[in-house]
């Protein structure tokens, strides 16, 4: 197997110090709990993808930890997508329907997980339609809610994500295409990311300022 263009490597480290940062902004425990959950989920992308890329291009002997460790890269996708939701979730103000999303999105993961676990590779097409409607469905939920900063953020993040996908579905007919789809994902989680900075942890005095 060649190796298939991988720079998560270089995003380890600005997210463990990202997650920190978010950590110790926090002024509560629901706050601290939400940033461990997203930092755990954002660290764990970039780390578990970074180790399978590794083996693969190794052409390691050990062929039942590649495929292993290709499960894991795929199923860790639905918690990053349900850690990367939480903090929106837990700390922002929800209606009692939308309110189970806190919850749901968490089932929805341990499903989509159990589904990689038993037909991991034989569905690609239904792999894929089940990462974009956990990725979209719980933003309707953001959509309805009372203080709606920061979605822009999330919209222009779905759309690195979503373009970034046109590239991951050509590899192998587009030159590079599975390092760029690893960009967009880079592109898609950074902006996320500051927008969890920026609306839910920042001070409301230093988001003025960054405002201006």
């Amino acid at each position: 197997m060649l190796y298939m263009g991988n720079n998560d490597q270089f995003w380890i480290i600005p997210s463990i110090l990202g997650s920190s940062n978010l950590y110790f902004l926090s002024d509560d425990d629901w706050e601290t709990i939400s940033a461990w959950i997203y930092g755990l989920g954002l660290c764990g992308l970039f780390v578990v993808s970074t180790v399978f890329h590794t083996i693969s291009w190794k052409k390691s002997h050990l062929r039942m930890v590649e495929h292993c460790l290709h499960m894991f890269d795929r199923m860790v996708i639905y918690f990053f997508i349900a850690a990367s939701y939480a903090p929106w979730l837990n700390l922002r103000e929800l209606g009692p329907w939308a309110s189970h999303m806190r919850w749901l999105v968490w089932i929805m993961a341990s499903v989509g997980t159990i589904y990689v676990f038993f037909f991991h590779e034989r569905y690609k097409l239904v792999e894929l339609l089940c990462y974009i409607v956990m990725g979209f469905f719980p933003a309707l939920v953001i959509l309805s809610m009372p203080n709606t900063e920061g979605i822009w953020e999330l919209m222009t993040g779905g759309v690195f994500y979503c373009l970034g996908m046109v590239f991951f579905k050509s590899d192998g007919r587009i030159p590079f295409a599975h390092a760029i789809w690893h960009l967009f994902v880079a592109f898609g989680a950074g902006t996320h990311y500051y927008a969890i900075w920026r609306y839910l942890y920042l001070p409301s005095t230093l988001q003025t300022k960054v405002s201006k």
